[in-house]
């Protein structure tokens, strides 16, 4: 089995492949504060609950936008799970032609996402991961990724509008039948849901016109399937996209990694055996 684990800014998503197929999921919140004994129990006992060994586990993918975290999940994969995880930006690339003006400022899941996302529905195309952040990225014909646009998540949105709005209160996000809202309530609901609907909508209008044609467009994250009902301008949703991204890439480079370890390895050997002896 395959443990692909993508380590996003809120949670810490965790799907466990059987070749291509995802037989089990699950999601840990994502903080710097877990002991890796904490963290290496909670993933023993959430594969326990599917039914699934950690001991059958024979490789693990990690993509991280959370450096201070990784120290910790790194140790309790090899505590509880007994393999050196590959991870992505460090020790394997994605393949992906970046033409970002800095490429090692762009999120590593968004060329995860890219991934996958070629694979699956071809070039050109737009990804629209909404999450804590929402992010755009465009992929030409070449399959190669030209950058996209950042701005904040729904959620994150209207908690700020909370906590910067004293008479404001926290609303569940949904919306209301009716643009128009007759409290306060609904009112937030409109503003916020039809707000972003229109924004995703403004923004692949005019990235569409960047880059001279129709394309697919694909939604993933938290709120991507909600706002998928709102904005015709999203043609696919895929809940998985990063997890079959992760799988695509450890398939990519299994064999790579495989021979980085041998190297390791031998190193750590020839360096033990030229200590002198005290």
């Amino acid at each position: 089995m395959l443990l692909a684990i993508d380590v996003g800014n809120t949670n810490t998503v965790f799907g466990i492949y059987k070749d291509e197929e995802l037989i089990g999921s699950f999601r840990l919140s994502t903080t710097a504060e877990r002991t890796s004994d904490e963290l290496g129990m909670q993933i023993h006992m959430y594969y326990s609950f599917l039914g699934l060994q950690t001991a059958d586990t024979e490789a693990v993918i990690v993509a991280s936008v959370v450096p201070p975290v990784m120290y910790t999940l790194i140790n309790a994969i090899r505590k509880y799970i007994g393999v050196r995880p590959m991870i992505v930006g460090k020790d394997v690339d994605t393949g992906l032609v970046n033409r970002y003006d800095n490429p090692r400022e762009v999120g590593i899941d968004r060329l995860v996402n890219a991934v996958s996302a070629i694979q699956k529905y071809g070039a050109p195309l737009i990804i629209i991961d909404i999450g804590t952040a929402t992010t755009f990225d465009v992929i030409d014909e070449t399959g190669a990724y030209c950058g996209g646009a950042i701005f904040p998540g729904i959620k994150v949105a209207m908690e700020a509008l909370f906590q910067k709005a004293s008479k404001l209160p926290r609303v569940d996000i949904v919306r209301p039948e009716k643009a128009i809202g007759t409290n306060t309530v609904m009112s937030m609901q409109s503003g916020a849901v039809r707000g972003y609907a229109g924004a995703i909508q403004g923004i692949v209008h005019e990235m569409k016109a960047e880059i001279n044609g129709s394309c697919h467009v694909v939604a993933t994250g938290g709120m991507g399937r909600m706002m998928a009902e709102y904005c015709d301008t999203i043609t696919d949703v895929d809940a998985n996209l990063t997890l079959t991204g992760l799988r695509m890439i450890y398939e990519a480079n299994k064999e790579k990694f495989a021979a980085l370890l041998i190297q390791v390895e031998l190193s750590s050997t020839i360096k033990g055996a030229a200590r002198p002896m005290g």
